[in-house]
């Protein structure tokens, strides 16, 4: 059955591909991100009937507040929240730029908190609704020279096993999907040494694609996963066992 869900941040990496599957699989998809991209454009008029997008800063609360209400006062529900919107911005903490350092935390945890909020409103009135955080392996593991963004992927963990209990005697579950090491933008910056070092701790062999994650949404959000709640799902082809 057709689904209305907002997807945060989709306009690149792995936000493209949670809004170009879930639009293929039939789902009516509203998205937001500050700016529009090629593959916006593209999306919008290849699905003109079922995907909304409006520029929209994440950190700005009002306008997260603003475009959610205006989802549901337009389809009268929402389904599925993919808490997908985030940065990386990697460096020795001690050297850390206090202003990088507000922005991961206000970006990738509080924004994704907000966005919950918000939509879990709306939910409550239904008594149903799914809400996915998207997070990260290295909230699981640690990395070098990404210890905040980490704090912000352990946060929004934590975040969701609260959450899943607050919520879930009121239909609505919630739950993280951990991504290891993707063939994303993210993943372009790495060096050849380092990314085969990671190709080689991984026991799949290789970094993930992003329909191994698009794949495992899928399932999360349909009745298949009904009595999933509050749980971290982790999809590192091994990397973290």
């Amino acid at each position: 059955m057709s689904k209305v869900i907002i997807v945060t941040g989709g306009s690149k990496g792995l936000g493209m591909g949670f809004v170009e599957s879930l639009l293929a699989e039939g789902h009516k998809v509203y998205s937001y991100s500050r700016s529009e991209s090629a593959f916006i454009k593209e999306m919008k008029k290849k699905y003109s009937e079922s995907f909304h997008w409006s520029a929209v800063d994440g950190v700005k609360f009002d306008q997260v507040e603003e475009f959610i209400k205006n989802v549901y006062d337009s389809e009268g529900r929402i389904d599925v929240l993919v808490n997908n919107a985030g940065m990386a911005v990697d460096g020795v903490l001690t050297l850390m730029k206090p202003e990088d350092i507000s922005a991961l935390l206000s970006l990738n945890l509080e924004s994704c908190i907000r966005a919950a909020r918000f939509c879990a409103k709306y939910m409550l009135i239904k008594n149903t609704g799914v809400i996915i955080n998207i997070s990260s392996i290295i909230g699981i593991r640690g990395y070098a020279g990404l210890s905040v963004y980490s704090a912000t992927k352990a946060g929004l963990d934590g975040f969701t096993r609260g959450m899943a209990r607050e919520l879930g005697a009121r239909g609505i579950r919630v739950n993280s999907v951990s991504p290891g090491y993707l063939e994303t933008e993210m993943s372009s910056t790495l060096g050849e040494t380092q990314r085969n070092q990671i190709i080689r701790r991984t026991p799949a062999g290789r970094l993930g694609q992003v329909d191994d994650v698009t794949g495992v949404i899928s399932f999360m959000i349909s009745d298949k996963a009904r009595f999933i709640t509050g749980q971290t799902l982790v999809v590192d082809g091994g990397i973290t066992c």
